[in-house]
């Protein structure tokens, strides 16, 4: 009843507009005060211990690198690169837009700033080519959703470090999965351009320009290579890789005169308040998640479940509702730390891999990007574009549909999440 009271508590004040971590925070307060599972002494000691973690130093400088690398040009590059790649399919730009999705996912491990980056380059070219405003604002969205689904991921560093599992494993684990969403989005769009007929460019494929982009995307393209080959190699942690790829970004941009010693503040800034958007909330959250645990919650939500089905099957669709529904009203970091430790009991009285839990429940939570009324990458093409949220949020139903369906693959395929770690 008081966590069931205290949890009513915060969705008030959430209603009222107060700022996340501040309701968590207070409704954390009370549930301590309610139930005496920890001292209030000691909740200045396990704020800190929350986000006393070598893991989440990645997440800056993820952040810092995707900055860098649209500051520098260098996300141009890639783009170009995969317009020269896929430019002579009938859907050749849209293609190439969610495919740049992808590589600047390699990069930032934001779904926000994917869609910024993207959008900001690639929005006029969709229009001019036929393409609806609103519709390409969902095209945009749906395929900077990557940004946490393929590695590096700032929700599978956070989900680790809740579930004690290295994010050097989640990355490999999640590669797969990643990926079969990005497919899902430009298949997704090849057919809705099959029936209205949006893109009206096709050309031929040039060798001799795919060449040229080739070159000059090395420097951009070395970089997720640096990210990726360094975690899967095993020669770096995901932390060691983000520092690397942010000083070889700087180094390439400052060579190449694209980035100046002035750009620096504005850069750090920008990172900074990513960063100070995440830890307060990873800080409540962690010490709510605590509480729970000790007032043995997960393990009560276990056993309702399962009181009333041992199904499998339905077990699975039901965490699956529940991340989904999660997602459209609350960002990523909360529901990976507060449903993480909830529902990991659940996933793992089935029979489901801890590896294979992970991958599932933010694959699943990526979808709230495109979701209202949370939405984050509706807001954010909205914001770009003027674009009524709304107007974009119906052109992406096809879009959720499918990844609805990846959910649901790699819910019921553990193979897909774990075959390479065979």
């Amino acid at each position: 009843m008081q966590v069931t009271l205290c949890l009513v508590f915060v969705l008030l004040l959430l209603f009222l507009a107060v700022p996340f971590w501040v309701s968590l925070g207070l409704g954390t307060i009370a549930l301590l005060l309610s139930t005496g599972a920890l001292p209030l002494s000691l909740l200045g000691e396990a704020l800190f211990e929350g986000v006393d973690s070598f893991a989440l130093i990645a997440i800056p400088l993820f952040v810092l690198t995707g900055d860098v690398m649209v500051r520098s040009g260098l996300a141009y590059k890639l783009l170009d690169f995969a317009e020269a790649t896929t430019g002579s399919f009938r859907t050749g730009f849209g293609t190439s837009t969610v495919l740049g999705c992808g590589f600047f996912a390699c990069i930032s491990g934001s779904d926000a700033a994917d869609a910024a980056a993207i959008g900001r380059i690639t929005m006029g070219r969709l229009v001019e080519l036929g393409y609806p405003k609103p519709y390409a604002c969902a095209l945009v969205a749906s395929g900077a959703c990557t940004g946490v689904l393929i590695p590096p991921s700032i929700a599978y560093i956070i989900i680790g470090l809740v579930l004690g599992i290295s994010s050097s494993t989640l990355f490999v684990a999640a590669l797969i999965p990643g990926l079969l969403v990005l497919m899902s989005v430009v298949v997704t769009n090849v057919v809705m351009n099959r029936v209205h007929g949006y893109e009206r460019s096709a050309g031929k494929f040039s060798l001799r320009k795919w060449l040229r982009a080739l070159n000059e995307a090395k420097w951009a393209l070395s970089i997720p290579f640096i990210i990726l080959g360094g975690i899967y190699s095993g020669i770096f942690t995901p932390t060691e890789s983000a520092a690397v790829a942010v000083a070889v970004a700087l180094l390439i941009g400052m060579f190449q005169r694209t980035i100046l010693l002035k750009d620096f503040p504005a850069m750090l800034e920008t990172s900074a308040r990513v960063n100070g958007v995440i830890l307060p909330i990873i800080g409540v959250a962690m010490l709510f998640a605590q509480a729970l645990t000790i007032l043995d919650v997960p393990q009560d939500f276990v056993r309702a479940l399962t009181s009333v089905t041992h199904d499998p099957v339905a077990l699975t669709f039901v965490m699956l509702l529940i991340f989904i529904v999660a997602g459209m009203f609350m960002e990523t970091t909360p529901n990976i730390v507060i449903l993480a430790p909830l529902l990991y009991p659940v996933a793992k009285e089935i029979g489901m891999d801890q590896i294979h839990f992970c991958v599932f429940m933010i694959t699943s939570l990526g979808l709230g990007f495109i979701t209202p009324p949370m939405g984050l990458n509706l807001f954010v093409m909205a914001g770009l574009t003027g674009t009524p949220i709304m107007a974009i949020a119906r052109r992406a139903i096809p879009f959720v549909i499918t990844m609805v369906g990846v959910s649901i693959l790699v819910g019921f395929v553990p193979g897909l999440s774990l075959w390479l770690h065979q």
